[in-house]
């Protein structure tokens, strides 16, 4: 056992304790980054000018009717930038831009006394605009060849031989939606200009180095006259990884223009038109099979709707073409991956960061074709496990696959699955316009940041001469728990009660060069840093201690007056692990979190509306740090994922109106969330057992992204209860989002099985069209007997 996993008797470290600020949460004293307003005198308030083009020329802007909309202050434009005029990492993101490239893209900013002010003013101000072609479907991209950025591969084995000896070759096509982030805190900025002339930057973001050096190139500064702080978030889920630069880069550009402090916060409609989204995906497919049922060779082709610019779209991408194999062993695999630009929101990072999309395609494989193959969809996927020895297709040895296993068998048993299998059975057979289903999936997920560079934390730790202990550390808190957890390591690294210690906000001139809080890796890294810092610390009040047993208030006392140092500075770099990004090969991953879930659905045959009846969870988090907060996380990742497979389905103008490229779901009101109707009647979740993970802070593992993609098990459900309503051997597509609508559908095709009718006569009221069948005689296809079905979906 090593050193950073090892975990002393009577840890604070392993108790379920409550989350650092949820008296804070309920009470409604906690504060965010725009509460900060009150406690800020002489504020100006921002409000964009936003195109109502998906795509066009800006040829005029007159802002001189906004100036004189009494209470407003400036209008900032581009001539204003007294640095460069980008807010993106990969400079393809203008602040201020010439060209719009969605509906909703800000091409200024107005500051006014009061909100409504700049809101006034930002009416008043006149653009021209020249439109220009708009591609806004993920379709329309593929068919005019709009990509962008690179098109990694990822290989193992010989495909073509494999599909051309495997006893039975499917393919097909799998789509799927986006998924708005919808964190309760919108994005929010507050920058103002210290008496030294310091910018600091009040951020609701979850990357305050990042955050920093935009504002610092946009501004023409160094990194180091600007100071960004995060005081918590009120949700991020990978939507405040990137996209709030630009916005805190607006806020320092009036603050250090005006001498005053300037506030941006985005109304709920603002965000969710300006912001990037979870990627939507396209995945054409061939895969085969032994007579076994074993999986044989996969090739698939990737694309992914990354909107206007390429913002993370590339390593979003090239994880989900790491997780396109989830807990399975293929012997032959060839992925291909792009990223198609549309005239839409830059699509970004959310939680599971392409990992589900991966996940998606070769669940949905396998769900298609189990029917065919005349398997039970669960043995078929237990059938093609990871054994111990066996790697991935990008060259990783899958290590403790027993876990994977260990997590599946369990939630067989606790579940009771099989018993359950014949009660579903009896129900099915009793009611012609109602089914169930009940369906168990697996989950691999690897944990570290695919971009090596990443895998670093530091951490500043205070000693105080009473005792008492303050850290600071570069991940940020987002409700997800990461303060709590910290809390927990420092007071148990220290050996110190924990209301000796206390965690100061995320602030970029206390902990420099940090990595987002991202990739569910800030536990791992920030908590090594703390741990290394306290470490240091220990070190040297030991030799104080010199063998005596001194009680920590007096061995402080003792090492102050003896001159000795009470701080450290900690850091932490993942070892082990290495990435090729051309080659997409090597061991990006420090481990893999495990988990299975068990689903149960009922679906309405009139409606296509579904009820989840129970579902039973086991996860691996290795020996959890804080089982409160874990729990808390996988119930809620559980949920999310439930809402992005059943319930969010994200629309835009796709027709060719003056409305074209708008998104038409903005609003709670016309985008569904997941709510406590859809939770589950029974929700079992445990945390899977004897799981310690040797090489990770006391021996615990990431839980963040992973628990999100356990809700593959109700899609799946869904997915069996329409076959219910045909006849024996259905196999059902299911689109994704698989709303009421998507389900009556996949029923509707069921029934139609069921009379013997021809599947194409079901016309969906889907966007999209029907592709059309695959070529009998292309090579590696067998007949049309062995096709899944194409006919639903959309883009």
């Amino acid at each position: 056992m090593s050193g950073l996993s090892e975990r002393p008797e009577c840890a604070v470290v392993g108790q379920a304790l409550p989350h650092e600020s949820a008296d804070l949460h309920v009470t409604g004293h906690a504060l965010y980054t725009d509460d900060l307003v009150q406690r800020t005198p002489r504020v100006l308030h921002a409000h964009p000018v936003c195109s109502p083009h998906a795509h066009a020329r800006v040829t005029g802007l007159d802002v001189e009717s906004a100036l004189a909309v009494d209470g407003v202050v400036r209008v900032l434009t581009a001539a204003d930038v007294p640095g460069l005029n980008d807010a993106g990492v990969k400079h393809d993101e203008p602040l201020f831009p010439e060209i719009v490239m969605f509906v909703g893209h800000a091409v200024c900013w107005v500051l006014g006394e009061t909100l409504e002010a700049a809101r006034l003013g930002a009416a008043a101000v006149r653009v021209d605009y020249e439109p220009l072609p708009a591609v806004v479907s993920l379709a329309e991209a593929m068919e005019a060849e709009s990509f962008q950025g690179g098109r990694p591969v990822i290989a193992r084995g010989d495909v073509e031989q494999g599909l051309a000896t495997a006893a039975h070759v499917f393919s097909g096509v799998t789509e799927m939606a986006g998924q708005e982030h919808f964190y309760l805190e919108t994005h929010a900025s507050l920058a103002l200009v210290d008496e030294g002339g310091q910018v600091f930057v009040q951020s609701s973001t979850q990357h305050p180095t990042e955050t920093q050096e935009i504002v610092a190139h946009v501004l023409g500064v160094p990194s180091h006259a600007v100071t960004v702080q995060c005081l918590r978030m009120g949700g991020g889920f990978g939507g405040k990884e990137m996209q709030p630069h630009g916005f805190a880069a607006v806020a320092a550009l009036g603050a250090v223009l005006t001498g005053r402090p300037v506030r941006l916060r985005l109304s709920r409609t603002q965000d969710m038109t300006m912001t990037g989204k979870r990627h939507g995906f396209h995945a054409s497919w061939r895969v085969g099979f032994d007579d076994d049922g074993q999986l044989v060779a996969l090739e698939a082709t990737l694309t992914s709707d990354g909107g206007w610019s390429l913002d993370l779209s590339e390593p979003v991408l090239a994880r989900a073409l790491c997780h396109v194999d989830n807990a399975y062993w293929i012997p032959h695999v060839r992925l291909h991956g792009r990223v198609a630009r549309t005239h839409k929101t830059s699509q970004t990072a959310f939680r599971g960061f392409g990992g589900p999309q991966g996940m998606l395609v070769i669940e949905d494989v396998l769900g298609r074709c189990a029917p065919l193959l005349g398997v039970d969809p669960t043995e078929l996927r237990a059938r093609n496990f990871y054994a111990e020895g066996q790697a991935t297709p990008y060259g990783q040895v899958v290590r403790h696959p027993e876990r994977m296993r260990a997590a599946w068998e369990q939630v067989l048993a606790s579940g009771d699955v099989a018993g359950r299998r014949a009660e579903v059975a009896a129900f099915n057979a009793a009611h012609p316009h109602a089914k169930r289903g009940l369906a168990v999936t697996p989950l691999k997920f690897g944990i570290s940041f695919n971009f090596t560079a990443f895998n670093q934390a530091g951490a500043l730790v205070h000693v105080y001469k009473d005792g008492s202990v303050l850290i600071n550390h570069g991940g940020t808190e987002m409700g997800q728990g990461l303060h709590t957890k910290m809390l927990q390591v420092a007071a148990t690294s220290l050996g110190v009660p924990l209301a000796r210690v206390r965690l100061a906000p995320t602030r970029t001139d206390k902990v420099p060069n940090t990595s987002a809080t991202a990739a569910s890796s800030s536990t791992d890294l920030n908590g090594g840093a703390v741990k290394d810092a306290c470490e240091q610390i220990l070190q040297r009040l030991r030799e104080v201690d010199a063998g005596r047993g001194l009680p920590w208030d007096e061995l402080v006392r003792e090492a102050y007056f003896g001159r000795v140092q009470l701080w450290a500075a900690g850091f932490y770099r993942t070892e082990g692990i290495h990435w090729d990004s051309t080659a997409m090969q090597g061991h990006p991953f420090k481990y893999f979190a495990y988990g299975a879930a068990a689903a149960e659905v009922e679906v309405d045959g009139f409606t296509g509306a579904s009820t989840v009846r129970r579902v039973d969870i086991v996860h691996d988090v290795g020996d959890s740090l804080s089982p409160l907060v874990d729990l808390g996380q996988v119930e809620g990742g559980f949920v999310q994922g439930l809402g992005w497979l059943t319930l969010e389905d994200l629309r835009w103008d796709e027709t060719d109106g003056p409305g074209r490229g708008r998104l038409t779901t903005q609003a709670a009101s016309t985008y569904k969330l997941p709510s406590l109707g859809e939770l589950p009647a029974v929700l079992n979740v445990a945390l899977l057992e004897r799981a310690h993970e040797d090489g990770a802070v006391y021996g615990s593992k990431a839980v963040g992204e992973p628990p999100l993609m356990l809700a593959f098990a109700v899609r799946e459900a869904l997915r069996e209860a329409a076959a219910a309503f045909g006849p024996g051997g259905t196999s059902i597509q299911l689109a994704s989002p698989a709303t009421p609508e998507a389900v009556y559908w996949a029923v509707e095709r069921a029934r139609r099985a069921a009379a013997g009718k021809p599947l194409d006569h079901v016309v969906e009221g889907l966007p999209g069209r029907v592709p059309d069948p695959p070529d009998p005689s292309a090579p590696g296809i067998r007949p049309e007997s062995e096709q899944v079905d194409n006919t639903a979906g959309r883009s």
